[in-house]
């Protein structure tokens, strides 16, 4: 069995388990006494404790051990939660999904073993820093971790050392009489798991794997399908074929974490032939069994092998028996409600259909098209053709609808890590600050969402590092010395909105002004006349910078170009709102989608053109004795706002259309506050446009977005309004 081909889920289940780590412990900083906090904090380490184990990864597996074994002793009340320890445990979960980084990327989990971490964990464990255990930190940390564990422990010597029946067929008899014959060894085993394994089945695998590089596996009670569905108890055993001596057979099992005891012995020919029942007692792999049953009770067990045998599978072990099944009563039915709730899909795969879900629309647009032709015909024929056609854009549109809410995802997944990003900088700056997340609930194309965390995180170190002031400098200017730092999402029509900001400085615009003006950036006399928008827009121009020296952590300036070029790539843009003394906050604007949207059909200069619909306010139609001139560019007025006009035939260089009328067709879109006019030739009408990326091959003006294939087969651009403010 290949475990490799569990890699996926060990990768996607490991974050799970490292953000549920991660938020318990930054709540546990706050509130060290949240006992529900501490137990999930526990859980998750030992799950993925196991995962670890389950794949082989020794590394990983150890260091959550130790992780766990901490917060054993928490929940027994041996250890009190401190400031110094939780900075441990976040050195910790760092170097656990440092592993897990390096699986990602490898499938292997290096070499680091992280020793140094996991010896402050020990010196807690062990009393360092911390209130000392009463018998010894580690010790009893186990024992709170699993008191059933040390209780089975204690009684190897008495139920552990009985073995289970085990019948052989007669073809099995023989294999191992050959193998004895061969000079080989023939041992039978009873091995026990820790009653607290949550994937026995795992273990037993695990097992089995170690004892198959050293020898060849006859019969296993229960059987390995059994064993591999989960239906036994937490014992099982095995017939072992092998060369190699007992005690190398026996340390292979042991070396699976989990595994509790192993009693053993070897078989002979006489002893096969005895019905191939495993022995009631006899050699013990175990020096605690045989020390605890001493060789009068040993010999006194081989006399009775009947009776011992009935014990065996009656009543070994007696604390399974009782544990186990109570557990089992427990678990059984809250195990089925759960089962087939979600479903994990590569994202290849939703990539594949949405493709699809598009050749589909763009087929269906031909078809509407072909049917506007042929509507001609007699009234009947047209009427069929027409509500066939109705009803398949019907069904397409349902169908994209139902591919985008699969394809949707809470943008949750890319705040996870904020919390904690923003806990490390209050320590590293200084400075006292608290994040506030709202919105987390709102959804997005996963695709966008991958992407979108980088940018929000630059403009978080952003605000953390230029925009909050130390405690002292808001204590003056009589602000709480704790800075607020928010980030907001929320839906706008097809847009999602997300608010990065702070509480703190905001940007000094003059200062902006002389830096540019400083460093020839922009000619002086033009930088003077620049208004305050302007000015603050050059922060986003490559190259850029008011930072006086280069830190890790950010730079107003540094990389917000890339903040800015990454989010108009999503087909989105950024602004920002200031005041000094104040705050800022980056408005950041991004589409729901961007596959498929509805789009006004427009012609500009002959040519046909795409305009997302999300984008329009509203179309006007305005005489041209209404345009004026302010600052030499023409504006109208609407409705008691004075409107920008961009004459679409000028930007693409489309020839001018004459006209019959004194009108002008304009098509008002907006960006965030701001409106501007476009003036095109003539209005189509609506469509459903699939967009459609020009590549790498047309070197395009940003005003082009990309291109839709339309019902006649012709190609349309698709216009970025946005780019046009």
């Amino acid at each position: 069995m290949d475990v490799g081909q569990y890699l996926g889920i060990f990768l996607d289940e490991s974050q799970e388990h490292i953000q549920a780590l991660n938020d318990n412990l930054l709540t546990l900083e706050q509130d060290p006494e949240n006992e529900d906090s501490i137990n999930e904090i526990f859980r998750a380490a030992h799950s993925l404790k196991g995962m670890a184990g389950t794949m082989g990864y020794k590394r990983l597996q150890r260091l959550t051990h130790d992780t766990e074994d901490v917060f054993s002793a928490i929940r027994g009340g041996q250890m009190k939660v401190t400031s110094n320890l939780i900075d441990i445990l976040f050195q910790a979960l760092d170097a656990i999904q440092g592993y897990v980084d390096t699986i990602r990327d490898s499938s292997d989990e290096g070499e680091d073993d992280n020793e140094s971490i996991i010896a402050e964990l020990n010196k807690f464990l062990e009393g360092g820093g911390t209130p000392a255990p009463a018998e010894g930190g580690g010790g009893a940390a186990e024992e709170a971790a699993s008191p059933e564990a040390a209780e089975d422990s204690s009684s190897a010597g008495n139920d552990k050392a009985v073995y289970r029946t085990l019948a052989l067929e007669e073809a099995q008899k023989d294999v191992m009489k050959d193998a004895i014959v061969a000079d080989k060894k023939v041992y039978g085993f009873t091995v026990y798991i820790d009653e607290s394994c949550m994937l026995k089945a795992a273990r037993a695998f695990l097992v089995f794997k170690a004892v198959e590089e050293l020898g060849e596996i006859i019969v296993s009670d229960p059987s390995s399908q059994d064993i591999e569905d989960e239906k036994f108890d937490f014992s099982f055993s095995i017939f072992v074929i092998t060369g190699e001596p007992m005690d190398k057979v026996v340390a292979a099992i042991k070396s699976v974490s989990e595994i509790v005891e192993v009693c053993g012995e070897e078989y002979n020919e006489e002893m096969v032939d005895n019905n191939g029942a495993a022995p009631s007692a006899g050699e013990s792999a175990s020096a605690e069994a045989e020390a605890s049953q001493g060789a009068e009770e040993t010999a006194a067990a081989a006399e009775s092998a009947e009776v011992s045998v009935e014990h065996t599978t009656a009543a070994a072990p007696q604390a399974e028996t009782s544990a186990s099944s109570a557990a089992s009563k427990k678990a059984a039915p809250a195990k089925k409600p759960v089962a087939s709730q979600t479903v994990r899909v590569d994202i290849e795969k939703l990539d594949i259909l949405m493709n699809l879900v598009s050749e589909l629309i763009i087929a269906k647009n031909a078809l509407v098209s072909s049917a506007a032709q042929m509507s001609g015909g007699s009234n009947s024929e047209s009427q069929v053709i027409t509500e066939n056609v109705e009803y398949l854009e019907s069904v397409t549109t349902n169908l994209h609808e139902s591919v985008m809410k699969v394809r949707m995802v809470p943008i949750e997944s890319a705040l996870q890590r904020f919390p904690r990003m923003i806990r490390d900088l209050e320590k590293k700056l200084g400075k006292r600050m608290q994040l506030t997340i709202t919105g987390e609930e709102t959804e997005l194309d996963r695709t966008v969402v991958d992407q979108i965390g980088d940018p929000l995180m630059h403009l978080l170190r952003n605000s953390a590092d230029h925009g909050l002031e130390t405690p002292d400098v808001r204590s003056e200017r009589g602000k709480p010395e704790t800075g607020s730092i928010f980030l907001n999402a929320y839906q706008e029509g097809n847009n999602v909105i997300i608010e990065v900001g702070d509480d703190g400085n905001g940007i000094d615009v003059e200062a902006v002004r002389r830096k540019i003006i400083e460093r020839n950036f922009i000619p002086e006399e033009q930088a003077l006349q620049m208004n305050d928008k302007e000015v603050i827009d050059v922060l986003f121009d490559p190259g850029f910078s008011m930072a006086k020296k280069v830190t890790d952590i950010s730079g107003r300036g540094v990389g917000l170009d890339v903040v800015k070029s990454n989010i108009e790539q999503l087909g989105g843009d950024v602004e920002v709102k200031t005041k000094l003394g104040e705050g800022s906050t980056f408005i950041v604007r991004l589409p729901l989608t961007l596959a498929i949207i509805q789009a006004l059909m427009v012609l500009v200069g002959g040519e046909k053109y795409a305009i997302a619909l999300g984008n329009i306010q509203t179309i006007e139609d305005i005489p041209v004795s209404e345009i004026r001139l302010v600052e030499n560019k023409e504006v109208i007025q609407l409705r008691g706002s004075v409107i920008p006009i961009i004459r679409l035939s000028d930007m693409l260089d489309a020839p001018e259309v004459e006209r019959d009328n004194e009108n002008l067709i304009i098509v008002v879109v907006k960006k965030g506050d701001s409106l501007a006019g476009l003036v095109v030739d003539e209005l189509m009408g609506q469509q459903e446009v699939v967009i459609k990326s020009l590549g790498k091959y047309i070197n395009t003006s940003r005003i082009i977005s990309g291109a839709t294939i339309l019902g006649d087969g012709e190609v349309a651009l698709i216009i970025d309004s946005n780019a046009l403010f």
